[in-house]
């Protein structure tokens, strides 16, 4: 087949969910002998050969703006796909489910990924919230398929639009990494601290995450690991913290991601809305203990293999650290658990087979809209 992801940053990854995603999806394709195009923002990708692990580099400019970044590079992917003899597109985030309907012009077969509930999230104003209101009633018929990653999200769209979509999870690694060297550079040891991966939004809670730390008498330190483009001020509110224990890296990729997520004593997943979230399941393939924010994308995902605090809790979340922090065999029991879970569900080879599949069940016709 010969396949376009769109709607994403682009790869190599260099910055969340959907650049990993696109490229370990694009990538086992490409593996399996079929012809793969992923398209990526110039002012994103700094990647000048015209192939990547055998994917195909499509680079094209966009709206550097909060609003039109997506929406602007999406349609301008979408017209350039005029061009190609696709057979099938996959994109990503339902923001662009608006121009999901155009390929199915020329014969091409569309599956939309609409990620989470986009319009929860607080860093929206009203038109960015009512955009992707639209945005999901748009997705139940613009595109051939949908895809959602996440059982909840599944049944959201059962419930609101009586619209049966296609649930393929997010995967994850199984393996951890051996080097420690991004360890090295912010001086940690491993074992010896507390990760917490995000993007830096209110909604992700890095805030409730630092401030009880901040109350958890231990000797380890707490690894904040994220960044945002457009949370400035509530970054600077976060770092403002006089907790030395605390250690803020900004965006970290590659690597030296997988160090981190390979080294850390337990991880904690703050978040409250979107559907499955990658970091979540890196955490669980690199076999670390969880503490989660209960509320049902997590509990769908970790079930039985890692802990809980009540949801948005502070005080809650600073009890079941402290508890974590004194029960080492809770915690290598929780490990044991997540690697299990992950190798059950959530392997990257697990969710190519799947894609692959609605990718050949679109083309033949036996995909239902």
């Amino acid at each position: 087949m010969k396949i376009a992801i769109m709607g994403i940053r682009g790869i190599p990854a260099n910055y969340g969910g959907f650049e990993t995603f696109a490229e370990e999806l694009s990538s086992r394709l490409v593996d399996r002998g079929h012809d793969v195009t992923v398209y990526g923002r110039t002012n994103i990708i700094d990647y000048s050969e015209k192939y990547y692990k055998g994917v195909e580099i499509k680079l094209l400019p966009t709206i550097s703006h909060k609003y039109f970044d997506t929406v602007a590079h999406t349609f301008l992917c979408v017209m350039d796909s005029f061009k190609r003899e696709f057979d099938v597109i996959l994109i990503c985030n339902s923001a662009n489910s608006i121009f999901s309907g155009l390929p199915r012009l020329t014969g091409k077969r569309v599956a939309l990924n609409v990620d989470g509930l986009e319009w929860q999230r607080g860093k929206w104003n009203i038109v960015g919230n009512w955009y992707y209101r639209i945005s999901e009633c748009l997705a139940t018929f613009m595109p051939d398929q949908i895809v959602t990653d996440s059982i909840y999200i599944r049944k959201y769209y059962e419930q609101r639009f009586e619209k049966v979509s296609t649930f393929i999870p997010y995967g994850a690694p199984t393996k951890k990494i051996s080097t420690k060297n991004v360890l090295d550079k912010f001086g940690v040891k491993p074992g010896k601290y507390i990760l917490y991966v995000s993007r830096l939004e209110p909604e992700n809670n890095a805030h409730l995450v630092v401030k009880a730390f901040e109350n958890v008498k231990t000797d380890l330190k707490l690894v904040v690991v994220g960044d945002a483009p457009y949370s400035t001020k509530y970054i600077r509110d976060l770092k403002s913290t006089n907790d030395p224990r605390i250690i803020f890296t900004g965006y970290v990729f590659g690597d030296g991601y997988k160090e981190f997520q390979s080294n850390a004593y337990c991880y904690v997943q703050a978040t409250e809305v979107g559907g499955t979230h990658p970091a979540l399941l890196e955490a669980m393939g690199y076999g670390n203990c969880v503490l989660a924010n209960e509320v049902p994308e997590h509990t769908e995902v970790l079930r039985d293999a890692g802990i809980y605090y009540k949801k948005s809790n502070v005080e809650d979340l600073q009890k079941q650290m402290q508890y974590l922090v004194e029960n080492e065999s809770v915690v290598k029991a929780c490990r044991e658990k997540a690697c299990m879970r992950i190798e059950e569900a959530y392997t990257w080879d697990r969710i190519t087979d799947q894609y692959e599949n609605l990718f050949k069940a679109m083309l033949d016709g036996r995909a239902k809209r």
